[in-house]
């Protein structure tokens, strides 16, 4: 890997996360850097929630594709999903 692809790869989470954040209403909170990280950690869990699908056979790539972008902003809002969530069940005193 070479520090173009993880330049890629960040703006890529920057871009998944930032719409992400739009679709669930907290873009005003997260920042770029949270959209980063929502991005990034959302393109993990929509590639665990696609291989835990996988009837296709499709295997998973490092290749950006329109289905990668797809699947980590899947990923991207069910992570927030879980995050609203959370945090609607504990709240503070």
């Amino acid at each position: 890997m070479t520090i173009m692809d993880i330049i890629a790869w960040i703006i890529m989470g920057a871009l998944v996360g930032w719409i992400a954040s739009m679709i669930m209403g907290t873009n005003a909170r997260q920042g770029a850097v949270g959209n980063i990280v929502v991005g990034i950690l959302g393109a993990f869990l929509g590639g665990f929630v696609m291989h835990l699908f996988n009837n296709a056979g499709a295997s998973a790539t490092n290749a950006f594709s329109v289905r990668n972008f797809i699947v980590s902003l899947i990923g991207a809002v069910i992570l927030l999903a879980l995050f609203r969530m959370f945090n609607r069940n504990h709240t503070t005193v």
